[in-house]
């Protein structure tokens, strides 16, 4: 109970070089010249012949108890190695008659203390050849100085993590005090009875509300990133200082940190989502009348008469705002093996690279049942997830729900998500704007690594202001409904076959000569996109800033630090992200984009120069799906680009980013790129959602252009405006993206002959 899981990368320790180290040390030190004196007093390591030791004969017993005293941070009591391989012989030697020997041991001299301090600053792993001069110099044993640096070493680091520890906690503190007063102000702000906002003369309440929330979100990341922190540290180690004082006997979950706490029974919540289980069934088996086929868009619609009569409703007029109703079922075949699959649902990691474009965060806030067996039969768990679509115009949706795992039969599996009231009342209920009715998959494991999948998403969501170009698409369902979360899963499942497929055919991959090189190229560009489509999201991680292009479109502007990623550059980037309507089929747009002979076209970059590809891999069973590195030569210079175009039923993504030759070259040979820094830009391409009945009735199966309406396209670019991650962001920086996004747009517009668009 009470685990958080989150995604975030592991921190680098805080003091990594010996001078901070040292520096930190100090703190702890008392000055003047009773340091050394009690320094030489603390410390004792054996004297006797180098040879002795370690082994059974030579084993005896310690006549005092030596320790590191985490209050000193001088040079602390110490003995040799061999001393305690000798203790532990004397422990399981049962011959107790045996004479045992006394060691003897030897203080150093402050002189001697005073010389290897001076050393250890310098270099804190000396070798050989320095042990053996400081020995002769001190008139000490070379064992004697090994063991006394190897004490200092360790010494130093039990005071960094103590340190560390201690920032940690007060870093906590001081979040969940600042959460808890947010908290306190908005509850004076609202109604006791109908929980809405109280109105004021002024109006000014209601801004403030809407600025508290904001930093709430900012401080609910601080607090995710503090807990992948404090997951190097012993259960408890980091949190003891955070409880209060009243509550100590109340088993309080994980959801604590988000700001209330877990109160229902488990029986409860094992009732709840096992009539989940049986609504999802039902609604993943049913047919007419509960299901009707669309004449226009061939796509199913839930007959919401119906589903009252099957279903109990609870009535959502309770003083909630208004609230829309979003259902949707697909059904595919998908290639990856049972297990996968459900490791994939109940690992909130893996979910997560599983569904890039639409999850931006998600965390399993609380473990209420482990389950059975390897696939976890009956595992349930409460989680959080913040979906978003490839655009800054569309605010994401916060989502807090229940996870149920069910072996339904000995083919059959289910994985429920149900929302339950009492969870969003002692979270936060007015950022809950997203609630799920019982929705997932039915699994169906078939022949040959191959699963029958069927999807049904089933949201209740609170109406609010959309974007007009978006309006469309997010209304039919079809952003955050099952063909979206179909297509998605699919297209990540054929990825995997592709990555770990042995019999690759040439035309599938040239330009590659190695196994070792194909999966290290697909493992980079996979890294990319990932990293592009978390960069471009509304997610609370970003803050964007609205600025106007020359041309006319509205461009949205963050920026961000990387100060440690080794697998972005270091120093402060800026990125920009404009999103426009085309007159233009995603398909046909999704060709031209991705077509290295036609670049030149629209990307300035290249400056109209010539783009060859100098590798081209598959990664699906549609040509679009595919990495290709891709070379620009100039008179100056060349340039490698590194490209991933990704498409499916619903979106397609152009993704690419210049990359460092010389790596790039050492990627192709099979080398390890996780550490090869590469900052992403491209394309996001989404159908506007206007579904229309075909001219012509046929019975081939032709794609009809003309009735697929246009296409949503979202540019974005990312530049390193600085090396310096203590710089700040420039107006030239903002001025250089602006006219990168508008020249851009401007080409395609031009190549395409939409430019009244």
């Amino acid at each position: 109970m009470g685990v958080i899981d989150m995604s975030n990368p592991p921190t680098k320790d805080f003091f990594a070089s010996p001078a901070l180290s040292l520096s930190l040390a100090g703190i702890f030190r008392d000055a003047g010249a009773a340091a050394a004196a009690a320094a030489a007093a603390s410390m004792e390591v054996e004297e006797g012949d180098e040879g002795s030791g370690g082994g059974g004969g030579g084993s005896s017993k310690r006549e005092d108890t030596v320790e590191i005293s985490s209050e000193n941070s001088g040079p602390a009591r110490s003995r040799s190695e061999d001393d305690l391989l000798d203790h532990d012989d004397d422990e399981d030697d049962g011959d107790k008659t045996k004479k045992k020997k006394r060691k003897k041991y030897h203080r150093h001299t402050a002189e001697q203390i005073r010389e290897m301090e001076a050393l250890f600053k310098e270099s804190p792993h000396p070798d050989e050849k320095q042990r053996q001069q400081l020995s002769k110099q001190l008139g000490l044993a070379p064992r004697q100085v090994k063991f006394w640096f190897q004490n200092r070493r360790t010494q130093i680091k039990a005071i960094q993590e103590r340190h560390e520890n201690s920032l940690l906690k007060q870093e906590m503190e001081k979040l969940r005090d600042e959460n808890k007063a947010m908290r306190e102000t908005i509850k004076k702000a609202c109604c006791p009875n109908c929980g809405t906002a109280t109105t004021t003369k002024d109006g000014s309440m209601t801004t403030e509300e809407q600025q508290l929330r904001i930093e709430n979100a900012k401080l609910k990341a601080e607090v995710e990133k503090l807990r992948t922190v404090i997951g190097k540290y012993p259960p408890g180690a980091a949190t003891t200082g955070s409880c209060s004082a009243g509550n100590d006997q109340e088993n309080r979950s994980s959801l604590d940190f988000y700001t209330g706490i877990f109160g229902l029974e488990k029986s409860r919540i094992m009732e709840i989502v096992n009539q989940a289980m049986e609504e999802l069934k039902k609604m993943a088996t049913a047919s007419e009348p509960l299901w009707v086929r669309s004449v226009e868009t061939g796509r199913e619609i839930l007959n919401y008469d119906e589903y009252v009569k099957e279903f109990p409703v609870e009535n959502s007029s309770n003083g909630r705002p208004k609230r829309s109703i979003e259902a949707s079922r697909e059904t595919r075949v998908v290639f990856v093996d049972l297990p996968r699959l459900l490791q994939s649902f109940m690992d909130v990691n893996q979910w997560k690279e599983m569904f890039p474009c639409i999850i931006s965060k998600a965390a399993t806030v609380d473990v209420i049942c482990n389950g059975e067996g390897p696939n976890k039969n009956g595992a349930v768990q409460l989680m959080f997830a913040e979906q978003q679509m490839l655009t800054p115009l569309v605010p994401t949706r916060e989502v807090y729900f229940v996870r149920y795992c069910k072996q339904l039969s000995a083919e059959q599996w289910a994985i429920v998500d149900v929302s339950i009231d009492k969870v969003e009342e002692n979270i936060d209920a007015s950022l809950v704007k997203c609630r799920k009715r019982p929705s997932g998959c039915i699994i169906e494991d078939k022949s040959n690594g191959h699963c029958k999948v069927t999807w049904v998403e089933h949201l209740e969501c609170q109406k609010t202001t959309v974007h007009t170009m978006y309006r469309t698409v997010i209304s039919s369902g079809l952003a955050f409904g099952a063909r979206h979360w179909m297509a998605t899963l699919q297209l990540q499942c054929e990825r995997v076959v592709f990555f770990m497929a042995t019999n690759v055919p040439t035309k599938d991959s040239t330009g590659v000569a190695t196994l070792a090189g194909r999966k290290s190229i697909l493992k980079l560009a996979q890294r990319m996109t990932s990293c592009f489509c978390h960069a471009i999201g509304a997610s609370s991680y970003h803050t964007w800033n609205k600025v106007s292009s020359k041309t006319g479109e509205d461009i949205r502007v963050s920026s961000r630090k990387n100060l440690n990623d080794p697998g972005e550059p270091l120093g402060v980037i800026v990125c920009a992200v404009s999103s426009v309507w085309l007159p233009v089929s995603p398909d046909l747009l999704f060709d031209f984009l991705r077509d290295e002979a036609r670049r030149a076209e629209w990307d300035i970059v290249s400056n109209g120069g010539p783009v060859q590809s100098i590798a081209n891999l598959a990664k699906g069973q549609d040509r679009g799906n595919a990495v290709t590195i891709q070379t620009m030569k100039s008179k100056e210079n060349s340039m490698w680009m590194l490209q991933d175009s990704c498409t499916n039923a619903f979106e397609s993504m152009v993704v690419f980013a210049p990359v460092d030759i010389s790596g790039m070259q050492s990627v192709i040979t099979g080398c390890d790129s996780s550490n090869m820094a590469i900052l992403p830009s491209g394309f996001s391409i989404l159908p506007d959602g206007i579904e229309s009945r075909p001219l012509v009735i046929t019975s081939k199966h032709e794609k009809n252009t003309d009735a697929e309406g246009g296409s949503l396209l979202t540019i974005a670019f990312q530049i390193l405006t600085n090396s310096s991650p203590t710089a700040k962001p420039t107006m030239e920086s903002v001025e250089s993206v602006n006219t990168l996004i508008s020249c851009t747009l401007r080409n395609i517009k031009t190549s395409l002959q939409c430019e009244d668009c």
